[in-house]
């Protein structure tokens, strides 16, 4: 099987890597990274439009049934006799699920799924991404519960911050908005790399202000980027 692509080269891994170094040399704080192509594969938005388009082609429909009935007579009727009242409603089951069937075919394009797919919505998902990888890579994993995962999600180019229990209590959400709009406004630019180790940067001095080293800290969580 052929191996998936990585999404950031080795360079900008061995960099983000140094960053993350660089930055828990001056800190008790430990801090994650993960990058991931997508944090959803949106399959049920793509049925939401298929579903409802089908039920607009029906409501058309029946709003214009005259129109669309001798337009039914004139294509399928025999010799002009009139089609039963069966066969129009197999004619309108049949003509809802192919437009209902069509848009899900076409939303199969990624691309259309995504752009179609409510801002609000990529964002909910995009952080209940980050939330699974902070319990997966380290909630409860260093000694005074102080992780922190830097969540970059690509074709959504949105990010997400998420702390464990000590950082939270002391840290509040808005603090990391500057980390935040280096990372997403470097991946727009097609520079995550870039993004990712400004973050860990500034990051890593919030923690050293509040969570400076010890003399017996040591490194509990791996430094390197993770991809999903």
């Amino acid at each position: 099987m052929k191996p998936r692509a990585k999404i950031l080269t080795l360079d900008d891994h061995d960099r983000v890597t140094a960053a993350v170094a660089f930055a828990e040399g001056h800190t008790s704080g430990e801090i994650a990274t993960v990058v991931a192509g997508r944090s959803s594969r949106y399959a049920d938005i793509a049925l939401w439009w298929a579903l409802g388009i089908g039920l607009l082609a029906l409501a058309v429909v029946l709003g214009f049934a005259d129109f669309y009935r001798s337009l039914a007579h004139w294509a399928f009727g025999d010799w002009g006799a009139e089609l039963s009242p069966a066969s129009e409603r197999a004619l309108l089951f049949f003509f809802v699920v192919a437009k209902a069937g069509g848009t899900w075919v076409i939303l199969l394009w990624r691309p259309l799924r995504l752009w179609l797919t409510p801002r609000a919505v990529k964002r909910e998902r995009v952080r209940q991404a980050a939330i699974d990888a902070f319990r997966v890579g380290v909630e409860a994993r260093t000694t005074g519960r102080t992780g922190v995962v830097v969540y970059l999600s690509m074709d959504e180019h949105m990010a997400e911050i998420v702390a464990d229990a000590a950082i939270h209590g002391k840290v509040a959400d808005a603090v990391w908005g500057d980390a935040m709009v280096a990372l997403v406004d470097a991946a727009r630019d097609g520079r995550p790399g870039d993004g990712i180790v400004a973050a860990v940067r500034q990051i890593g001095a919030i923690l050293a202000d509040h969570f400076p080293l010890g003399a017996h800290d040591h490194n509990e969580l791996p430094d390197r980027l993770v991809e999903l």
